[in-house]
């Protein structure tokens, strides 16, 4: 069993940068695939980042490569995700969540945290 609570959100004006923090816990955590999805109103959750918590092998939905950055921090069994360069289309729910093996669709995620509200105002 995985347990995933985000924090971080907040409300910050387009060009600015955000920090979110996923705390992860539990026995098998380790083994899993790290993301972090977003869901924007009206819309469906959409893969943002992804790390490999064994490896560290990274994963970037196009629409964010080169303006944000996931990482793991083994010691405090936490994954970051850096945003910088915010637009107003990042304004969404940030969820972190698991799975056993890397994938860009919501639906095979099996542990998700809470969520953390991110507003970018134009």
């Amino acid at each position: 069993q995985v347990q995933l609570v985000e924090s971080g959100g907040g409300l910050v004006q387009a060009g600015g940068s955000l920090r979110l923090s996923c705390a992860a816990s539990g026995r098998t955590f380790s083994r899993y695939f790290m993301a972090w999805l977003r869901q924007a109103p009206g819309k469906e959750r959409e893969f943002v980042a992804g790390i490999n918590w064994s490896d560290g092998r990274t994963f970037y939905a196009d629409s964010v490569k080169g303006r944000f950055t996931i990482s793991r921090d083994n010691a405090r069994n936490t994954v970051y995700l850096q945003m910088n360069s915010l637009e107003f289309e990042d304004t969404a729910v940030y969820h972190c969540a698991a799975t056993p093996l890397p994938t860009y669709s919501a639906d095979r995620y099996n542990y998700w945290g809470q969520g953390t509200q991110v507003t970018v105002s134009s």
